[in-house]
């Protein structure tokens, strides 16, 4: 049989076969097969490495966000630490992404001619390109954990700016309006305007923002400009209330000036009996109260006279100094003139019947000397000297009544005393007591 009647004999499929073997020079069939599972092998590899490239990318970029949201507003030890720890981080990533870009670059996977060794070698380099910057990524998420506690300080600083710049806004804003009221009402409140002109520099670096002056210091002057600004606007609403106060005060203190120095001159017949009916221990510091009482009154006048001229020329604060100064002269003035009197009725009701003085001292000892034996064989030293000393100092004040001319104003300030000294006694018991239950 002829060689082409052998090759009609064998099959189609088989014949091309033979041919495609004998145009290649033997042995295609089997080359292509592991060929192509090395090139997709290879490409596999290859778009793993991509997608471990594109997580690692993105994981830094939004790393990257979260650092500079914490410098914004932290310049602590921990967050300067966390600043230079990222930095060797993207050094880091910068070498295992340099790299997987050369392992990328360095084998052409759609080559036609591709050679299966060289196939493998591609799909071994980007595996381990793979896996370093997985190795990366997991050395990113760490370390973004670790950052949490700054980051979630600095996110809640950031999240108080722009209300807390808003608030201050408005608050300079309310403050402004509250001064127009005034000054429509007729009332000038120029020390109030000058305050709220002082807080312009204030407003205008808020205007200029976080980013020139800081998170912090510009939360820290929003908060100072709030403060300011809402005491301004308190004290502008409250004004008018102040310059009707200020009116009835000047009108109140004038009237009183004028009755203490009518009661001044009641002084005098007063220390006149007192001279008259007791010796001079009992009546010697009250010499002076006319005087006193006469050059304080004129003291006070000249206050209101200056409290009125500061109320015209609407210079508040200082008006409500002067009524102050007034007050407290009066308020001296009218205790020094009231003195005279009442040393005289305690005197001649002493001098009249003492009784009534002692028994009321005795009591007071007794009882403070009943609470420091309560619950106890024998009192406290510390309670039971002072009650003794006491005991003898009344002995004594009664023993000085006798004679033909007793120092009646002595006796009632050691009897005072000696109720004193009792009353400091049951509190400090009373203290111990209440210490001990607690």
């Amino acid at each position: 049989m002829s060689d082409l009647l052998v090759l009609a004999a064998v099959p189609v499929p088989f014949v091309l076969a033979a041919l495609a073997g004998a145009f290649t020079g033997g042995g295609t069939r089997r080359w292509f097969g592991r060929g192509e599972n090395q090139r997709a092998e290879a490409q596999a590899a290859k778009d793993a490495a991509a997608a471990a490239f594109y997580e690692l990318d993105t994981a830094q970029r939004d790393l990257r966000i979260s650092i500079e949201t914490i410098t914004a507003v932290d310049d602590s030890p921990a967050a300067r630490k966390a600043v230079s720890d990222f930095a060797a981080l993207g050094q880091r990533i910068d070498h295992v992404s340099h790299d997987y870009i050369t392992a990328v670059d360095a084998h052409d996977l759609d080559r036609d001619d591709l050679e299966a060794a060289a196939a493998s070698r591609a799909r071994s380099e980007l595996t381990r390109a793979k896996t370093e910057l997985e190795r990366a990524k997991g050395d990113l998420d760490r370390f973004a954990q670790g950052l949490g506690p700054l980051l979630r300080t600095a996110e809640t600083q950031l999240a108080r700016l722009a209300p807390a710049v808003e608030r201050a806004r408005q608050a300079l804003l309310a403050a402004s309006n509250a001064l127009d009221a005034v000054r429509a009402a007729g009332l000038r409140a120029d020390d109030l305007a000058a305050r709220l002109a002082a807080l312009a520099p204030e407003l205008t670096k808020l205007n200029q923002g976080a980013g020139q002056h800081g998170v912090p210091e510009t939360i820290q002057r929003a908060d100072h400009v709030l403060r300011a600004a809402e005491a301004v606007r308190g004290e502008a609403e409250r004004l008018p209330a102040t310059a009707a106060d200020i009116d009835r005060r000047l009108v109140s203190l004038r009237t009183r000036a004028e009755a203490i120095t009518t009661r001044t001159e009641g002084v005098a017949p007063v220390l006149s009996e007192l001279r008259r009916r007791y010796s001079a221990a009992c009546w010697q510091d009250l010499q002076s109260v006319p005087e006193q009482a006469a050059r304080s009154v004129e003291q006070a006048e000249a206050k209101l006279k200056e409290a009125r001229a500061a109320r015209e020329a609407q210079r508040w604060p200082d008006a409500l100094a002067r009524l102050s100064t007034a007050r407290a002269l009066l308020n001296t003035t009218d205790e020094a003139v009231s003195a005279a009197g009442e040393r005289l009725r305690r005197l001649d009701a002493v001098s009249h019947d003492q009784t009534g003085e002692i028994e009321r001292t005795r009591f007071a000892v007794r009882d403070a000397q009943r609470l420091a034996m309560a619950g106890r064989n024998t009192p406290d030293p510390r309670h039971a000297r002072p009650l003794d000393d006491a005991v003898a100092r009344l002995d004594r004040a009664i023993a000085g009544l006798e004679g033909r001319h007793p120092d009646w104003w002595h006796f009632l300030t050691e009897t005072e005393a000696v109720r004193q000294t009792a009353a400091r006694v049951v509190q400090e018991i009373r203290g111990e007591l209440g210490a001990g239950g607690g």
